[in-house]
């Protein structure tokens, strides 16, 4: 959740008690979420002492009173969109960094495949491995979203996986040397795909398995013995992992976009009470780009 507020608005809000509209689950959801399982509700009231701005996890709330100051990353003054720190600066920036450059240790010329590539990790992972010099497919569920892969984002080949019958035979198109990389952000069946198509010696990196959406109705993978006779790599990761990587992430990244060489995409909503919509609408593919609330202007 991205918190905004105005330099003139802190002010005036400095030592006042307010009232704070919070987005709660009415209780234990299986599957995929709808709307009607969130309300908007009217919280404790907050005194408010100081309007810092900063970037961390925090309740879907208007106001969040904060015990341990060491959890949040302090942002400093810059030109760059204050959004960005909850998504090209922050966490799903940095676990596209790490990722990329820990777990799937890129080589020039390699062939890289993304799923899920218009999202908020994917479109960071595809422009980072276009830079380092390599080969890029990315996979959305949209015509729109496979078109902005190749027209904005700068990718070689782009596929909307909802329109091929057989993911196998797709990849294949894309890359008939097979793929070096495959940073994988659904998991199911296009990672059983994915493994049919790895190269020697290839690279897997686990980052999501949004295709899992459900606890009780799992998909197996039926194509693990190319990690043995292709000596694959797969690996599952957190960005927590690489936490001693942000500082440089930070530096990099954020030259990287002063410069003009990353574009990066967002969904930004409007309003506290936007917040149910947008979320179920991650469910379903509705967002392009990172999915933003925007509770206040500044």
């Amino acid at each position: 959740m991205e918190k905004k507020a105005g330099k003139e608005e802190a002010v005036e809000l400095l030592g006042k008690t307010v009232e704070n509209k919070q987005i709660i689950f009415k209780g234990y959801i299986e599957g995929i979420p709808e709307e009607t399982d969130m309300e908007l509700r009217i919280g404790k009231k907050l005194q408010l002492e100081k309007v810092p701005k900063g970037s961390g996890f925090t309740g879907w709330e208007e106001y969040s009173l904060i015990y341990k100051t060491e959890q949040l990353r302090k942002i400093q003054a810059d030109d760059i969109p204050l959004s960005y720190h909850v998504g090209l600066l922050g966490m799903p920036g940095f676990t596209a960094y790490a990722g990329f450059y820990e777990v799937c240790t890129p080589k020039r010329g390699e062939y890289v495949f993304v799923s899920a590539a218009s999202g908020a990790v994917g479109q960071l992972v595809g422009q980072l491995a276009k830079l380092h010099g390599c080969y890029v497919v990315g996979s959305a569920g949209s015509k729109q979203k496979v078109d902005i892969l190749k027209d904005k984002l700068g990718f070689d080949g782009s596929f909307n996986y909802k329109e091929e019958a057989d993911l196998d035979k797709a990849l294949k198109s894309h890359f008939p040397e097979g793929i070096d990389i495959y940073f994988d952000n659904i998991g199911g069946s296009m990672l059983d795909a994915a493994l049919i198509n790895m190269r020697i010696n290839g690279r897997i990196a686990i980052c999501g398995m949004v295709s899992q959406q459900s606890f009780s109705d799992r998909q197996g993978i039926h194509n693990l013995i190319q990690l043995i006779t292709k000596r694959v790599k797969m690996q599952g990761f957190l960005q927590s992992d690489y936490l001693h990587l942000f500082p440089r992430f930070l530096e990099d990244v954020t030259s990287l976009c002063k410069e003009g060489k990353i574009t990066y995409l967002e969904d930004m909503n409007e309003g506290l009470e936007s917040g149910p919509s947008a979320f179920v609408g991650l469910f379903s593919g509705k967002n392009i780009g990172k999915q933003v609330i925007r509770v206040a202007h500044n």
